[in-house]
C-alpha cells in the first residue's frame, strides 16, 4: 500500500472518531440543551478538532515537527475549517433551511478534503 494510501485510510479513521465527537456533542447541544445549531457545531468541531490533531499527528502523518510548530499550524487550519464550518452552516441551516445534520454532513465533506492535503503538506509535513 502506498502511503498516500495509507494516509487516507488513517485519515478516514481518524475522520470518524472526530465525527463522533463532533456530531455527538452537536446533536446533544441542539437536542438536549436548546441550542441553535450553529454555536452548537462550532463547540462539536472544537472538540472533533481536539481528537483529530491528537490522531493525526501520531497516527495519519507519523509527525515529528515539534507541538510547537505543529500546533500553530494545526489550529491554523483548524481556523479555515471553523470559518467555513461557521459559514456554511449559517447558509446551508440559516438561509437555505436544510436540516442541521444534513447541512453538517455536507460541510464535513468540503472540510474534509481542504483539512486533509493542508495537514499533509503544511500542518505535518517536513
Amino acid at each position: 500500500m502506498s502511503g498516500l494510501s495509507r494516509q487516507v485510510i488513517a485519515f478516514a479513521g481518524v475522520g470518524v472518531a472526530a465525527a463522533i465527537v463532533h456530531y455527538g456533542l452537536l446533536i446533544m447541544l441542539v437536542e438536549r440543551a436548546g441550542w441553535r445549531p450553529t454555536p452548537a457545531t462550532l463547540i462539536g468541531y472544537l472538540g472533533g478538532g481536539i481528537v483529530s490533531y491528537v490522531l493525526n499527528r501520531t497516527l495519519t502523518y507519523r509527525s515529528n515537527r515539534p507541538h510547537e510548530e505543529a500546533g500553530w499550524r494545526f489550529a491554523a487550519v483548524a481556523g479555515v475549517g471553523f470559518a467555513l464550518t461557521y459559514g456554511l452552516m449559517e447558509v446551508l441551516h440559516g438561509w437555505a433551511g436544510l436540516p442541521y445534520v444534513l447541512a453538517q454532513v455536507l460541510i464535513t465533506g468540503l472540510v474534509l478534503v481542504w483539512s486533509f492535503f493542508a495537514h499533509k503538506f503544511w500542518s505535518f509535513g517536513s
